[in-house]
C-alpha cells in the first residue's frame, strides 16, 4: 500500500512542479501585459484602494455570513458519505483505480464552479458592474475549494483550516518565487494542522494578505468589467482564476489526504 501511495504523491509533486515551473505565454507576455499594464497605470490610486478594501470586505462578508448560504449549493452530507465510501473502497483495494474515484468529485465540482464564475462575471460586465462582482466570484472560489476539501476528508470551518485556505488561494494566484514560498507555506501549514494540530497565524492577518493577493490579480479585469458590454471580458478572468485555484486545490487536497494514510 505505501509503494503504492509514494507513486502517487511523486505523480502529485510533478504537477506541482509542472505548476510551480509554469512561464508565461509568450504572446501574452509580449503583447497582452504591455497592454495589461498601461490600463493599470491608468486607473486611479483612490479607486485601487477601493478595490483592495473590496476586497478584503468581500472576504470578511463571505467568511462570517456567507458560508450557509454557499452551503446550501451543494450536499454537504452527500459529499462525506461518498468521501467515506471512497475511502473504504480505498482501504479494502488499494490501487490506482481506487484512488481515482476520489477525484471524481472535485473534477466535477470545478467544471461546474468554472462555469458559474464565467457567467456571473458576463453578466455583471455586461451591466458595467465591477466592484458588486466581488463577493459573488469569492463565494464561488470557497465553493470551489469547499467542495474539493470534503470530497477529500477534510472539514473547512476550523479557524487553521481557514488559514490553509488563505494560503492555498494565494499559491495558486500568485507566480514565480512569491507562488513557491506560498507553496512551501502550504505543505508546512498541512503538515501542522493533520499532524500536531499547531498553526501560529493570524487568521485576519492572513485574510488581508489574500485578498491582496487577489486583488492584484484582478485589479485590472474589474476596472475594465465596470465599463459596459466591454466588460464581459471579465468572465474570461473569472473562469481563469477559478480554475487555477480549483486545479491547485485538488492537488493539495489530494497530496493531503494520501499523506494521513501513508503515515498511519
Amino acid at each position: 500500500m505505501k509503494k503504492l501511495l509514494n507513486k502517487q504523491l511523486l505523480k502529485i509533486e510533478k504537477k506541482e512542479q509542472k505548476i510551480l515551473n509554469k512561464k508565461t505565454n509568450k504572446l501574452i507576455k509580449e503583447n497582452l501585459t504591455p497592454f495589461k499594464n498601461k490600463i493599470e497605470a491608468k486607473i486611479p490610486d483612490k479607486l485601487k484602494k477601493t478595490m483592495d478594501i473590496a476586497f478584503y470586505k468581500g472576504f470578511q462578508v463571505v467568511f462570517e455570513k456567507g458560508t450557509k448560504y454557499i452551503e446550501k449549493t451543494y450536499n454537504k452530507e452527500e459529499i462525506n458519505i461518498q468521501h467515506d465510501v471512497n475511502n473504504y473502497y480505498i482501504d479494502r483495494n488499494t490501487s490506482k483505480k481506487s484512488i481515482r474515484t476520489m477525484d471524481i468529485k472535485p473534477n466535477k465540482s470545478r467544471i461546474v464552479n468554472k462555469s458559474i464564475a464565467t457567467i456571473e462575471g458576463a453578466g455583471l460586465g455586461l451591466l458595467g458592474l465591477g466592484l458588486p462582482d466581488i463577493p459573488l466570484l469569492i463565494s464561488v472560489i470557497l465553493k470551489t475549494i469547499y467542495e474539493i476539501s470534503l470530497s477529500y476528508g477534510f472539514n473547512y470551518e476550523s479557524n487553521n483550516e481557514k488559514i490553509y485556505i488563505f494560503n492555498l488561494i494565494s499559491a495558486a494566484v500568485t507566480t514565480e518565487e512569491v507562488q513557491g514560498r506560498y507553496n512551501t507555506k502550504v505543505d508546512e501549514l498541512a503538515g501542522n494542522i493533520d499532524f500536531n494540530g499547531i498553526v501560529n497565524e493570524n487568521l485576519d492577518d492572513e485574510m488581508k494578505e489574500t485578498s491582496h493577493n487577489l486583488f492584484e490579480v484582478m485589479v485590472t479585469s474589474k476596472f475594465i468589467q465596470g465599463i459596459p458590454i466591454i466588460g464581459v471580458v471579465g468572465s474570461i478572468t473569472n473562469y481563469n482564476v477559478v480554475n487555477k485555484i480549483g486545479k491547485y486545490a485538488s492537488l493539495k487536497y489530494k497530496k493531503r489526504y494520501l499523506n494521513t494514510k501513508n503515515k498511519r
